[in-house]
This record gives C-alpha cells, sequence and structure tokens, in this order.
C-alpha cells in the first residue's frame, strides 16, 4: 500500500496516550488508536523496554513482531521506581491524559501512580488497566495467557472435533478480540464521556471477560434451554455437510459456508446434487453420510480447479489459504490491506495495513515503530524541563 503524503490526520488527532503496556495485546490497542491519529507515546524501563522487541526474528534492532505492533508512536525512556521518574510522569498526564497500561492489578498503587493518584493531578486523565482477569474478583492476581482465558472462557471447548478434542486456534482471541479490542472501545467512549462532562475515569478492560463476551449467541441458547453446545455439533462447527472444510485432490482445502438455503441450493445444482437440496439439515446416520458424499466430490478436483469452478456460482465457497497466499490475494490487495514504509534502521517493512475504511478521513503514511527511548529527550523539553534537568536524570538513571 502507498500513502500520500500531506493526507490529512486521524479523527483522533490531539487525543495522547501514554503506553505503559507490552507485549500484544496492549501494543495491539495503542495500535489501533495511532493508526487514527491518536498520538501514542510508549513509556518503556530502562532496562530493556518492551519484550517484543527482541522476541521472534530481529531484523536488525528490533523484532518484525515489535515493528508490526508499534508504527504510528513515540517511545521514551522513564524509571517509574524513582521518585523523580513519577514527577516526570505526573507531568506528563497534564497533557498525555490517556493512560494505558497492562500489569497486575495492583502495580500502578503500588508504584504510586494508580487511578487515585493521578486522578489528583488531573481530574480528566483516562486511565485503562488492560489485565486477564480484570481488577477485582478471586482470579484478580492470577498469571495467564491466551490459552488459559479462551480455556476459562469456553472457546476452546468449542474449538475442534470430537476426534481431535479442543485444538489451539492459531491467533490469539483473548489478547486481541477480548482485550485489545475492547480496551480501545472502552478507551473511545471515555473519551466521549469526557467531551460531554469533563470527568475522566478508571477502565477495567478482562480478557477473560472479553472472552466470554463472544459466547452471546452460545449462552443466550444455553441460558434459555440448559442444552450445552457440543464441539463439532453446532450449525457452525461441523454438524452439516452444508457448513465444513473439505480436503481437495491435491490435499489443500476448501471452505463451504452455503448455511442459507439458497446458497446450499445453488451449491448443489452446481455439482449436479440436487437430490441434497431438501436435506440441508437432515439428521440421523443420513447427516453423516450426506458430509461423506460431499467430502468425496471435493476430493475429484484440486483446490485450483474448485476455485475456478465456483467463481460464477453463488454458494459461499472459497478456498482456504496459504500465509503467503493471503497476502497476495488480490482482494486484500485493493482492499490496501498491505502496506509497505521505509524505516530509518530496518529498512523496507511491510506489514498489515489498518481494517478501517473512512470516506471522512484516509490514513496518512506511517511514521516507522520507534527506537528504545528514542523521543525521551524531545517529550521532556516539551513539558519544560532544561538541559540541565536532562542531564540529572541521565546521571540518576531516570531516564
Amino acid at each position: 500500500m502507498k500513502f500520500e503524503k500531506g493526507m490529512p490526520p486521524g479523527p483522533l488527532n490531539g487525543s495522547k496516550m501514554l503506553d505503559l503496556s507490552r507485549l500484544l495485546p496492549g501494543p495491539y490497542c495503542s495500535l489501533l488508536l495511532a493508526d487514527l491519529g491518536m498520538e501514542v507515546l510508549k513509556v518503556e524501563d530502562p532496562e530493556q523496554g518492551d519484550y517484543m522487541r527482541k522476541m521472534g526474528p530481529v531484523r536488525k534492532r528490533d523484532s518484525a513482531y515489535f515493528l508490526a505492533l508499534n508504527r504510528n508512536k513515540k517511545s521514551m525512556i522513564l524509571n517509574l521506581k524513582s521518585k523523580e521518574g513519577k514527577e516526570i510522569f505526573c507531568k506528563l498526564i497534564e497533557t498525555y491524559d490517556i493512560v494505558l497500561e497492562g500489569f497486575r492489578p495492583g502495580v500502578m498503587d503500588r508504584l504510586e501512580i494508580g487511578y487515585q493518584e493521578l486522578k489528583k493531578k488531573n481530574p480528566g486523565v483516562i486511565l485503562c488497566s488492560l489485565s486477564g482477569y480484570g481488577q477485582d474478583g478471586p482470579y484478580r492476581d492470577r498469571s495467564g495467557h491466551d490459552i488459559n482465558y479462551i480455556g476459562l472462557g469456553g472457546i476452546l471447548e468449542l474449538t475442534g472435533t470430537k476426534e481431535t478434542g479442543p485444538v489451539i486456534p492459531g491467533v490469539q482471541i483473548a489478547d486481541i478480540g477480548g482485550g485489545a479490542m475492547m480496551a480501545a472501545l472502552a478507551i473511545l467512549a471515555a473519551i466521549v464521556h469526557r467531551q460531554k462532562t469533563g470527568e475522566g475515569q478508571h477502565l477495567d478492560a478482562s480478557m477473560l471477560d472479553g472472552v466470554l463476551s463472544w459466547l452471546s449467541i452460545h449462552a443466550g441458547r444455553y441460558l434459555t434451554d440448559q442444552k450445552l453446545p457440543q464441539r463439532g455439533e453446532m450449525h457452525l462447527s461441523g454438524r452439516y455437510a452444508c457448513y465444513q472444510v473439505y480436503p481437495t485432490k491435491d490435499e489443500k482445502h476448501m471452505s463451504l459456508g452455503a448455511l442459507e438455503p439458497k446458497f446450499w441450493k445453488n451449491f448443489c445444482e452446481a455439482t449436479g446434487r440436487k437430490d441434497l437440496i431438501l436435506k440441508q439439515f437432515i439428521e440421523g446416520e443420513e447427516r453423516i453420510g450426506i458430509i461423506e458424499e460431499i467430502k468425496n466430490l471435493f476430493k475429484t478436483k484440486n483446490q485450483k480447479e474448485w476455485t475456478d469452478f465456483f467463481k460464477e456460482v453463488d454458494a459461499c465457497c472459497e478456498p482456504i489459504l496459504t500465509f503467503d497466499e493471503v497476502f497476495q490475494h488480490p482482494q486484500a490487495l485493493h482492499r490496501k490491506m498491505v502496506i509497505d514504509y521505509e524505516h530509518p534502521v530496518e529498512g523496507k517493512v511491510q506489514q498489515v495495513g489498518n481494517p478501517i475504511k473512512s470516506s471522512a478521513f484516509p490514513f496518512s503514511v506511517p511514521t516507522p515503530s520507534p527506537q528504545w527511548g528514542e523521543h525521551t529527550v524531545e517529550v521532556l523539553r516539551e513539558i519544560g524541563y532544561s538541559e540541565r534537568d536532562i542531564d540529572r536524570f541521565r546521571e540518576a538513571h531516570t531516564i
């Protein structure tokens, strides 16, 4: 994707955030906001900064993972355990009045920069705490990762088949969908609330809560009739032939999503199986037999042949692409979901673009992900510190 210089800033231009988070959930949240024009300043510790800088394949200085999550951001080094570091932080929130943190509950209070302290300095401050289990409850202090949250949240129990048992998804559902995106939504809502009332607030975003909210449809039924959803036995997880993954002759796969009767009818007519039109949701042994029949049908052609076959058939049937195919797909390229830009240290960088499209605000040229502490001095000068102060901070290892 090529960007035009001089494009107007995003709709969040003028909003400023201090991002204390690391790794994936918090940085993905602030990436969404930074792409929309929010000024995001990563506050990194003097010892190593965001751990993601060195996780995965490192290019020249930072990892590909870090680069993918931290474009359009700034970085400063600040020792929040020191007295002067806390003082600088409290001065920063006079203008950077949105704070995102991903520590365990209680850490911000122990650092003496919890919500009640920040509120004294700036009553309009918005603090978003993004954690695994939330700021209260019996699991408040437990450690966890994505696999634990989707395990406790019921998603793993529903994922897979009778034969496989629970299957770990290929992307981090709790980190991104249950945590980062919920936190971004909460922050945007808090900004609107502050514009109306002048009030700040403390937002408590739990990844487990977010995962549980993803169960809305299944929970709606269960809480009505107490019937447990079964792995591989639900409408959208493999119970019927019309909504399945099928292997092809060349050992690749096709996805069939002919859920509505009109799509199933089109599929059956196109493949010469009109006899199956009225058997879309049939039960018993015949249901299993139909799945096997369609499986054998798909094994008669390779994936490309089936892809070409269904180009003009309105039946919701598409190939399952490999990673390299995904980023060469004409729809992804047309939608500008692959972007590239020059990084001053890392060279040409390619990564996934922002999924939001708007008629009012195009996205500007992305700024490269920041070097560790790259903007420390610049930011300190902006909030009124002298060169002598900055030298003193360096000597004391505050920055």
